[in-house]
């Protein structure tokens, strides 16, 4: 299931929308349920009301009735990994748990596999409401 998961991101990542840095990026989230939703960046010329490939696909998977992230692919062009930045991980933490496996693609292969844990050590979370 993850090769698929890694494919959706690759292929949404060419859909971004990002004229002004030229960086594209795809997510694509496997849910609880076995449904992959996808996403992609989408930037505008007043910078900071861009949104990320990742809380788009997050929407997606909440307008999709799922609630719970199994693993998350991450797919963006460079030399470095493209690791969801801070904000990001906040979100995906929001439903997942530091198990979640998270994919680190480039537009041709995976670079980095992980966990949400490695990323977002000793991290606030719906269960630190209870």
């Amino acid at each position: 299931m993850h090769n698929e998961l890694i494919k959706q991101a690759q292929r949404i990542m060419q859909s971004a929308y990002a004229p002004y840095s030229n960086f594209k990026v795809g997510a694509a989230i496997l849910s609880e349920s076995g449904t992959i939703y996808s996403g992609c960046n989408v930037e505008n010329a007043a910078y900071p009301v861009g949104s990320c490939a990742e809380a788009g696909a997050i929407s997606a998977m909440i307008a999709g009735g799922d609630k719970k992230i199994i693993a998350i692919a991450v797919a963006g062009k460079g030399t470095e990994p493209c690791t969801p930045c801070g904000g990001c991980r906040q979100r995906i933490r929001e439903f997942s748990t530091d198990d979640t496996t998270v994919l680190i693609c480039d537009d041709k292969e995976l670079r980095l596999q992980t966990t949400l844990g490695k990323l977002l050590p000793m991290s606030f979370g719906p269960d630190n409401l209870q």
